[in-house]
């Protein structure tokens, strides 16, 4: 089944690292979104933190999963946290992956960073859980990413009921 996925990651550190899993993805004539250049995010962001949640929620429009593609620093990025709760409240299947092992623009990786969110997410009892005890964490290198997205994609989807 096609899949419109969001891709969530902190920009300024893993922009590189995350078109690497993003362009896997839409090479195989799969829907994107949650990427945005460099420039046009600025603008955004000069019209503060609502103008950026409000491309956010509407980059969510139409989404079934939301890739969380964990950098160093990821866990600690407020946008970050922002777009896994309106992924969490629209019902969207969440995957994570490390992608500290892919090289940046300049060939160096990064260290690995946490999957730890705190408590951020409600089951669907409305008790608050840890990301970690919702959803499944993979890592782009070592559990083959580029061949294996489309499977973890579609399993988050199916886990989320869509």
């Amino acid at each position: 089944m096609s899949r419109k996925v969001f891709f969530s990651f902190h920009y300024q550190n893993d922009v590189w690292r995350a078109n690497q899993v993003r362009n896997s993805w839409v090479t195989k004539d799969r829907e994107s979104a949650g990427f945005i250049d460099k420039a046009e995010f600025e603008k955004i962001k000069q019209n503060g933190s609502l103008a950026v949640q409000n491309w956010i929620d509407n980059q969510l429009k139409g989404t079934s999963v939301t890739v969380v593609l964990i950098g160093a620093e990821t866990n600690s990025r407020g946008y970050v946290q922002y777009e896994m709760l309106q992924s969490n409240l629209r019902g969207n299947g969440i995957v994570a992956i490390h992608i500290h092992k892919l090289q940046d623009s300049t060939g160096k990786r990064s260290i690995k960073g946490s999957s730890s969110f705190g408590k951020v997410f409600k089951d669907r009892f409305g008790n608050s859980k840890y990301f970690h005890e919702l959803y499944e964490t993979y890592d782009w290198v070592d559990d083959n990413g580029y061949l294996n997205l489309g499977n973890w994609v579609e399993k988050a989807a199916q886990n989320a009921g869509k």
